[in-house]
């Protein structure tokens, strides 16, 4: 386990807090593993009945730690950040998302496999990907052309830009957007009520609602990774993430 990744059982929810303002609450290869064991353990607990997700300070999450990506890339299936991806994309009991500040790369994309998700108003959301010489991950490809049409979604992946949370309320990436210093209150209430309701019927209800895209959504990811894997050892993105960590523009003008 992680010590950035805090858990605590609240009644019948699991409390998950990324918990790494340092880095904005970047991931990294353990993290990864905590939260996808704390998935894990959430769906195998009988007195788990849905689980919240949330970050510290002013981030949700700020994506890869890229100096831990650059040492530890992802080679295949048995990688802790493929790992996590395969665990959320097929979780069994309800998810409730607190996004409470910026939200980049992956930390926006498992949003699309949370049930409930509840934005502060100071949230920033970012789909990076291509400026970092990659492409998208997380089924999120075709979960976002569902939700959005193929303009738009064009529009934040291939330009790369934040944008608010009220647009990723009007995009149906998030349920509600509400005041930063509201946020917990209202989020953990709907925790809560799901909490109370029969995990039978929630669960059921949940696996219902996501069978119908979720043979597509797997597809999506696999399909992604056979992508993502060669991208992330080729030229562009060797220039893209050195750029990054020299906190220089890259220069992508000889490819």
């Amino acid at each position: 386990m992680s010590e950035y990744i805090n858990i605590e059982n609240e009644g019948r929810i699991k409390i998950i807090r990324i918990n790494r303002p340092k880095k904005k609450n970047a991931l990294d290869l353990a993290m990864y593993s905590a939260l996808a064991q704390a998935l894990r353990d959430a769906d195998e607990d009988n007195n788990t009945r849905v689980s919240y997700l949330t970050g510290v300070d002013d981030a949700f999450c700020s994506g890869n730690d890229i100096n831990d990506f650059l040492k530890n890339p992802p080679t295949g299936e048995s990688s802790p950040v493929l790992q996590f991806i395969n665990v959320i994309i097929n979780a069994q009991k309800p998810i409730v998302a607190a996004v409470n500040g910026i939200a980049v790369g992956i930390g926006t994309t498992m949003l699309l496999h949370c049930d409930l998700v509840y934005a502060s108003d100071a949230a920033q959301f970012q789909l990076p990907f291509v400026n970092i010489g990659l492409c998208p991950e997380a089924g999120s490809t075709y979960i976002l052309s569902a939700l959005m049409g193929h303009q738009k979604i064009s529009e934040l992946l291939l330009l790369g830009d934040r944008f608010s949370a009220e647009q990723a309320e009007s995009f149906g990436i998030v349920n509600k957007v509400v005041a930063a210093d509201e946020l917990e209150t209202i989020a953990m209430k709907s925790a809560r009520r799901i909490s109370e309701q029969p995990p039978g019927a929630t669960q059921t209800s949940k696996a219902l609602l996501r069978i119908a895209m979720r043979n597509q959504v797997v597809e999506a990811s696999q399909r992604e990774l056979s992508s993502f894997i060669p991208m992330l050892n080729g030229e562009e993105a060797k220039e893209a993430l050195t750029a990054f960590m020299e906190k220089r523009k890259p220069d992508f003008s000889r490819f």
